[in-house]
């Protein structure tokens, strides 16, 4: 069976798990007071062009958007997001369960507008009853978005701004972050990120790692006693070495790059195929996730050899899937792929 349908669905890539078995019988101290994290910490902010970054890491994205979340806002607070936002579709509640709500906006292939953005404080702010109403205090944004698609610099800057007007915080959710910042289709870079946001997060899970999330704190706004408040939440691992050695070994000669690059230049050849055989597409999608449109029947049949994610409906008889690249994926998965297309 041909597996297409997440970009996390095989362990992690090699040269972790050496490092993982080379570190194993080190003593070494807990709770992520150990060797490895800091010097994960170093490469990262040496990556991000920030020396002063506060870091702290986290073993998954939901978790990890939870306790940014909620450690960020007061409690009259919520976050707004994109109505397509990870928050806002796929995390169970997790931010509304911390006793904080997710404010919708409008999104646009995945993206916010800034404009939009600006709108809606400005309506808020005007409105008269504003103090009986949730205060908008952080905004979410995820890059590459749930649609695969990315923010230009510009795009970033002009959020930024807003952000910067209104004094709350500009927070990105950088679980492919690799596979948006190796696009061929992007101007933004990790420096631009740790610019122009406030605080995002560097995805290990969903790039190469067994687990693990780099949340990057840009403007000594690391909230106070914040690792008291990640343990309370039951978040902090004793054995925070673990995900310390995965991440200075994705931020060693380059691999969290070249396992980003790997993906994206499957994902290519998958678009490339799917392009050759005629398939429509959902949106253009330059990152890792390709968004096809297929025959209800047809996709049917293709399920019995390949897994691929189901995404929505598009019509009566078609049904938007994705199909999602890694590390992993390899020039055989896509000619396989090619030869299941051709016999369907």
């Amino acid at each position: 069976m041909l597996s297409f349908e997440c970009d996390y669905n095989k362990g992690a890539h090699r040269k972790i798990l050496e490092r993982l078995l080379e570190t194993n019988e080190e003593a070494v101290p807990g709770y992520g007071n150990d060797c490895y994290c800091e010097s994960a910490k170093e490469k990262i902010r040496k990556a991000c062009d920030c020396k002063d970054a506060e870091i702290f890491f986290l073993a998954g994205g939901t978790q990890t958007n939870m306790l940014v979340v909620s450690t960020m806002l007061k409690p009259y607070e919520g976050v707004v997001a994109a109505t397509t936002g990870h928050v806002s579709v796929h995390e169970a509640g997790a931010i509304e369960h911390s006793g904080h709500k997710v404010l919708e906006i409008p999104g646009h292939e995945g993206k916010m507008d800034a404009k939009e953005l600006e709108r809606y404080l400005e309506r808020y702010w005007n409105d008269s009853s504003h103090e009986h109403m949730v205060f908008p205090g952080m905004v979410y944004i995820s890059h590459p978005t749930e649609y695969g698609t990315l923010y230009t610099k510009a795009e970033l800057e002009a959020l930024s701004h807003v952000c910067g007007t209104y004094k709350i915080p500009l927070y990105l959710d950088g679980a492919r972050l690799g596979y948006g910042l190796m696009s061929k289709n992007t101007d933004v870079t990790l420096p631009m990120i740790a610019k122009y946001c406030d605080v995002f997060y560097i995805g290990g899970t969903k790039v190469g790692a067994l687990c693990g999330e780099a949340v990057v704190f840009t403007r000594h706004n690391m909230p106070a006693h914040f690792l008291t408040m990640v343990k309370q939440q039951g978040a902090l691992l004793a054995k925070g070495r673990l995900l310390g050695v995965q991440f200075d070994t994705l931020f060693t000669d380059d691999l969290y790059c070249q396992i980003s690059r790997q993906a994206i230049e499957m994902a290519e050849r998958l678009k490339a195929l799917f392009q050759e055989k005629g398939y429509p597409f959902f949106l253009d999608s330059p990152t890792n996730q390709q968004f096809i449109i297929l025959e209800n029947e047809e996709m049917e049949r293709l399920q019995k050899q390949v897994r691929f994610d189901i995404w929505e409906p598009y019509d009566e008889t078609h049904t938007v899937v994705r199909f999602a690249t890694s590390y992993a994926t390899v020039v055989e998965d896509i000619e396989n792929l090619r030869k299941v297309i051709e016999s369907i």
